[in-house]
């Protein structure tokens, strides 16, 4: 018996102190771990941190990104807010079907001209001839006209065709088609009476100006002369006598023709004036300073090169066309 109890007995003692020690191995372990959990929470916070950081800057950054696009929506927006207004300064240029003419610049914005060209409806005016073909003066003066009035409207004009043509644009053709179908302003048929005819012109640009009253306005009135088939002469200028504004004017696209002719034939001798001649009705009768310009002699041959070529016809439109350019910029 005592040979069994002493072993239990020494058992027993290992036992306990096997749990003490064991007790505080686990002890030291769970307060390692406890540790190791605090220091572990502390890094875990030392990391999401940064990345609160970074997300509160991301935020930041996304949302500066959006104030961005939207100035950016907004810049288009008043892109096309421009590009809007540019199109609203697009004009229809009478006897083109609709056609429409996009201002290029804004030099003559403000400005108001009435364009008539000569004769037309049941009045051609002067007829040359070319080989077996007529040459009718209010063809080739409206050509011109339209051509003038298409140039004025891209530098933001407001253009007045007094003589339209429902179907005659610009054209290119060297034999322009007679016709009768041109109008008055808005839409009145030609009176064939000649005084009648200059009376239903001027009425017209008289009412319009009354509507633009204070706007700056001018008239212009392209003819073709007729005279004896030998005389070559150049393009002349008439104004009225008591028409100081009117003179300025005429001046201008003189010197306009001046300068054109030196750059395109320098050796031409330019021979054409400014004068007036107040006897003319609707220099005499328009409210608005007119000028009456001659283009040339549509019997002469040499004159009638002139007209007939397209490039020649868009030439006579551009210069005029400069120096009504430089006598607004100088009002």
């Amino acid at each position: 018996m005592k040979h069994t109890t002493k072993p239990v007995k020494r058992l027993s003692n290992f036992a306990v102190n096997y749990f003490f020690v064991s007790f505080f191995i686990l002890a030291f372990l769970g307060q390692s771990l406890y540790q190791r959990a605090q220091a572990g929470e502390a890094d875990s916070q030392a990391v999401r941190g940064p990345g609160k950081k970074r997300r509160a800057e991301a935020t930041r950054k996304r949302a500066k990104a959006k104030t961005v696009t939207r100035r950016l929506v907004k810049g288009k927006t008043m892109k096309r807010s421009v590009k809007t207004a540019a199109i609203a300064s697009v004009a229809t240029l009478p006897g083109l079907g609709g056609t429409r003419v996009a201002a290029k610049s804004q030099r003559l914005k403000g400005a108001v001209y009435y364009l008539a060209s000569g004769h037309g409806g049941p009045d051609p005016g002067a007829i040359g001839h070319y080989g077996k073909a007529l040459l009718p003066e209010d063809e080739y003066a409206y050509d011109v006209t339209i051509r003038l009035a298409r140039a004025l409207m891209e530098y933001g004009a407001t253009v007045y065709m007094i003589i339209r043509d429902p179907n005659d644009g610009i054209r290119n053709e060297k034999l322009l088609k007679l016709d009768h179908d041109e109008v008055t302003y808005p839409n009145q048929p030609i009176p064939l009476n000649q005084l009648a005819r200059l009376r239903q012109c001027t009425d017209a640009i008289n009412r319009l100006h009354r509507k633009h009253k204070g706007a700056y306005q001018r008239m212009i009135t392209i003819h073709v002369d007729s005279r004896s088939a030998g005389q070559n002469i150049d393009v002349f200028f008439y104004h009225h006598q008591n028409s100081a504004v009117g003179k300025r004017l005429a001046q201008s696209i003189h010197r306009s023709f001046t300068a054109g002719y030196k750059r395109s034939q320098p050796g031409r001798n330019y021979l054409g004036t400014v004068s007036d001649r107040s006897a003319l009705y609707v220099v005499r009768n328009s409210q608005a300073p007119t000028v009456f310009i001659e283009l040339g002699n549509i019997r002469n041959e040499k004159d009638q090169r002139r007209f007939l070529l397209a490039d020649n016809r868009q030439a006579l439109a551009n210069w005029i066309c400069e120096g009504v350019r430089a006598d607004y910029s100088s009002r």
